[in-house]
C-alpha cells in the first residue's frame, strides 16, 4: 500500500530504522489496514478499538498485540506531524499492560557447555566455536554479528567495530580467548569456506555466502541439544549470559549498557534483578545462616 510504504521510507530517512525494523513494520501495518473497514488514514478511533479487540479475540498474546500497538500508534502520530490527518485516532487507545519479563540466563558451567559443542575439527564447527565464543565474549546481537566483515575486526587491539540498531557504530572489547578462537578460524577454516570468492564476511556460510540468522539460530539448538540444555536456548541466550555474567562479577552497570549498545541505561537494569535473584540464591545456599 502507497501510505505505509511512504511512511517506512520517511521513517527510515528520519531514524535509520533496520530492514528488520522496516519489515516488521510493514507486516504491522498491513495487518491493520486488513482489520479496518476504510483505507488507514480515514480510521477513527471506534474503528481502531474495534482492530485491537479483533487481535485479543484471535489469541495474540499481550506483549505482541503490545508491539503492533505501539507500531500503530507511531504511524498515526506521524501522519500528524506531517499534516495529513488533523486527529491522532490512536491516542487514547491505551496499551495492554505488561509484566516484566526477566530474560533467563545460562549459567557458567552451561556456557561452557555449550561453547565446546562444535566440532572444531570441521570448518563449519571450527566457525561456529569462534562465533559462540564471541557472542558470549561481546554480547552482540545476531543480527550485528552476521554483518561482520573482515575490516570489522582488529585482532591487535582486541576489539570490533559493530554496527548497531539505527545504524549507530560502536567499539567492542573481545576478550583473548575469544581472540584466541577468531585468530584460529580465521587462519584455518575462514579460507575453506569463502572458496575464493569475494564476499567480505567474516564469518560466511559453507557456501561463502553472508550468513543469515537463521542458520545460526538453528545451529544454537543443535549446540544446546548436543551440551545437554534442556530449554530454549538462540543466540540473544549468549547476550543475556554475557550481562548477567559481568554484572555477577561486579561490572559497572553503565560500562554493560555501552557494550550492549542499550540507548537507554533503563533497557540493561533489567539485568540486575538477574544478578540480584542469583546473589540471593548463592547466600542462601552458601552462607551459615542463610
Amino acid at each position: 500500500m502507497a501510505v505505509i510504504e511512504s511512511y517506512l521510507d520517511e521513517v527510515w530517512l528520519e531514524r535509520g530504522l533496520s530492514e528488520n525494523t522496516l519489515a516488521a513494520y510493514r507486516r504491522d501495518l498491513r495487518a491493520l489496514a486488513g482489520l479496518l473497514p476504510r483505507p488507514l488514514l480515514e480510521a477513527d478511533a471506534i474503528a481502531l478499538s474495534d482492530a485491537v479487540a479483533a487481535r485479543f479475540r484471535a489469541g495474540y498474546r499481550t506483549r505482541s498485540s503490545a508491539r503492533w500497538l505501539s507500531c500503530v500508534k507511531g504511524f498515526y502520530r506521524h501522519q500528524v506531524h506531517k499534516g495529513r490527518i488533523a486527529v491522532d485516532p490512536s491516542a487514547d487507545i491505551d496499551a495492554p499492560k505488561l509484566g516484566r519479563s526477566l530474560p533467563g540466563a545460562l549459567s557458567e558451567r552451561e556456557v561452557t557447555g555449550l561453547l565446546a559443542a562444535p566440532d572444531v575439527d570441521d570448518p563449519v564447527g571450527l566457525r561456529d566455536r569462534a562465533i559462540l565464543e564471541l557472542l558470549y565474549a561481546s554480547g552482540l546481537r545476531i543480527s550485528e554479528l552476521v554483518g561482520l566483515t573482515m575490516a570489522s575486526l582488529n585482532l591487535r587491539q582486541g576489539v570490533l567495530r559493530v554496527v548497531g540498531k539505527g545504524g549507530k557504530e560502536r567499539l567492542v572489547p573481545v576478550g583473548q580467548e575469544a581472540l584466541r578462537w577468531i585468530e584460529r578460524y580465521v587462519e584455518e577454516a575462514r579460507p575453506g569456506l569463502v572458496r575464493g570468492s569475494p564476499t567480505a564476511a567474516l564469518f560466511p556460510s559453507r557456501r561463502g555466502r553472508p550468513m543469515t540468522r537463521q542458520t545460526f539460530w538453528h545451529a544454537v539448538k543443535r549446540y544446546a541439544a548436543q551440551a545437554g540444555i534442556d530449554r530454549a536456548v538462540s543466540p540473544h541466550t549468549l547476550r543475556h549470559a554475557f550481562a548477567t555474567h559481568l554484572l555477577n562479577h561486579g561490572a559497572d552497570l553503565r560500562a554493560v549498557q555501552m557494550m550492549l549498545g542499550h540507548a537507554d541505561l533503563s533497557t540493561t537494569q533489567i539485568y540486575t534483578h538477574i544478578a540480584q535473584r542469583r546473589l540471593k540464591s548463592l547466600h542462601q545456599d552458601h552462607h551459615p545462616r542463610g
